[in-house]
C-alpha cells in the first residue's frame, strides 16, 4: 500500500504530534506500507527554521524509511492567532499543490492544525482517493478553551469546516475515546467510521533508568526533590498557576524543574523573575533523544492543563512518557486522563487550579517514594508500536 501522509509537524521538531506521526510511520514503512509525508520545515515552537534546514517551495528527504516532502510555509512563533493562521493556510495551499505529485492509495492528514485537514480532503478530491481524518485535539474548541478567541463569524465558519471535514473522510482516527463520543453525539457520525487509538509510549526510548548524576550536578539540584514539567509552555497548559503555587512553598528540598518553550514561556519568566522564586529552574528545549536525561532527574512528573471542560477529553501524551521511565505523575487535568492515571495507578490527580489540592497530592506523593505504581502494566497496554499496527489495520480496511 501506498500511504500520504499529511502533518505539520515532523522530526527533528519533537513536539507530541511530530513524535506520534513519526513513530507510526516508521512502523507502518517496516509493515512494506510505502509511506510518503508531506510537512513544512522544522520550526516549532519558536518560529526559526532549524539548522541544516532552509524554508524552501520544496525538498526532499528520507527518514528512516520514510518519503519525506518538506514545502514552503509562512513561518511563525507558535503565538499570535492571526500569525498562526496565515502559517496554518500556507501549509494547506502547499501541501496540497505538492501532493499532486505523489502517487497514493490513501490519504491521511491529521489535525490540529485544521487545515491540514482540508487539505487533505481537498487531495482525495482530485485524486478519486479516499481519505483518513485523524484528530489529535477538537478544534476549534480549542481555541475557545484557552480564551484565545470567542465565539464570531471566524470561530463559526471554522466550525462548519469542521463539520464538512468529519462527514466527508471516509475514516475518522481519535486519540480518546471522549473525542469518538462526541463526535457520534454531536455530529451524528457512525461508530464504525470512528477508531480510536490513543498515545502511547515508545518503551525502547522511554525506560526505567538511573539519575543522570552529571545532569544534576551542572543544574545545581543535587539533593533535592524535583518536580518537573517538559513540554510546551502554551495558553492551554496553565502553568503560571504552578509557579504561584512553587512561591508558597516553604521547603528548600522541592525544586521545579521546567524544560520546554512556547506561546507564554516569556510571560512566565517574566512571572518568576517578579515573584523572585529560587526554588523555580526554567530551561529551553533539548532534542528529543536528551529528554529521558531530564525524566530521570525528576521525583515527579507533572501534567497540567487549565480547568476546562473541553479538556476533560484529551490525554496528554506525557502520561505515557513519564509512566515509561517510571516516574510518578502529579496530574491535573479532569476527565479521561484522570482516570487512565487513577485506574492504572500511576500517580496521583489534583483538581485544576485549585492550590490546596495540588499541595495535598504533591505531599502523597513526596511523603512516600516508596509507593508502588502499576507502570509496567501501561506500559504494556499503550506500547507505541502495537498502537501503530493497530492504526494501520484499521486504515487497511
Amino acid at each position: 500500500m501506498k500511504l500520504l501522509f499529511l502533518t505539520d509537524n515532523f522530526p527533528p521538531e519533537v513536539n507530541a504530534p511530530a513524535t506520534r506521526t513519526f513513530e507510526h510511520c516508521k512502523e507502518w514503512v517496516k509493515k512494506g506500507v510505502e509511506v510518503t509525508v508531506i510537512t513544512g520545515a522544522p520550526n516549532f515552537p519558536e518560529g526559526k527554521v532549524y539548522e541544516g534546514y532552509k524554508n524552501k517551495w520544496i525538498q526532499h528527504e528520507e527518514i528512516e524509511g520514510i518519503k519525506v516532502i518538506r514545502v514552503w510555509t509562512y513561518i511563525a512563533a507558535n503565538k499570535g492567532f492571526l500569525k498562526r493562521i496565515l502559517d496554518y493556510l500556507s501549509f494547506m495551499v502547499a501541501s496540497f499543490f505538492a501532493g499532486l505529485t505523489v502517487k497514493t492509495d490513501l490519504i491521511v492528514a491529521t489535525s490540529p492544525q485544521f487545515f491540514t485537514a482540508v487539505s487533505g480532503r481537498w487531495l482525495a478530491f482530485w485524486k478519486r482517493k479516499k481519505w483518513v481524518m485523524e484528530i489529535r485535539d477538537l478544534w476549534p474548541e480549542s481555541i475557545k478553551a484557552v480564551g484565545a478567541m470567542g465565539s464570531n463569524p471566524v470561530i463559526r465558519y471554522f466550525e462548519y469546516l469542521e463539520r464538512r471535514m468529519y462527514k466527508s473522510a471516509s475514516k475518522i482516527v481519535t486519540v480518546t475515546e471522549s473525542f469518538k463520543e462526541q463526535l457520534i453525539a454531536k455530529h451524528k457520525l457512525r461508530s464504525e467510521k470512528i477508531e480510536v487509538i490513543k498515545n502511547g509510549v515508545n518503551a525502547q526510548l522511554f525506560s526505567p533508568q538511573e539519575k543522570n548524576q552529571q545532569l544534576l550536578k551542572e543544574l545545581g539540584l543535587e539533593g533535592k526533590k524535583i518536580i518537573g514539567y517538559i513540554g510546551t509552555h502554551g495558553m492551554a497548559h496553565k502553568l503560571d498557576f504552578i509557579l504561584n503555587c512553587a512561591k508558597n512553598i516553604d521547603d528548600e528540598k522541592i525544586h521545579f524543574l521546567f524544560l520546554g518553550t512556547g506561546a507564554e514561556k516569556e510571560n512566565l519568566l517574566t512571572q518568576k523573575e517578579r515573584l523572585g522564586l529560587k526554588n523555580v529552574t526554567m530551561l529551553d528545549p533539548v532534542e528529543k533523544k536528551l529528554v529521558k536525561e531530564y525524566v530521570s532527574i525528576l521525583d515527579v512528573g507533572l501534567v497540567n492543563l487549565r480547568r476546562s471542560d473541553t479538556f476533560k477529553s484529551v490525554i496528554p501524551s506525557k502520561i505515557f512518557e513519564l509512566a515509561g521511565m517510571h516516574k510518578p505523575i502529579l496530574h491535573g487535568v479532569e476527565g479521561e486522563s484522570k482516570k487512565l492515571v487513577e485506574s492504572y495507578q500511576v500517580g496521583a490527580a489534583f483538581l485544576p487550579e485549585d492550590e490546596t489540592d495540588f499541595r495535598a497530592k504533591l505531599d502523597w506523593i513526596l511523603e512516600n517514594p516508596n509507593r508502588q505504581y502499576n507502570f509496567d502494566k501501561m506500559i504494556r497496554e499503550f506500547d507505541r508500536k502495537d498502537l501503530a499496527i493497530k492504526m494501520l489495520a484499521f486504515l487497511e480496511r
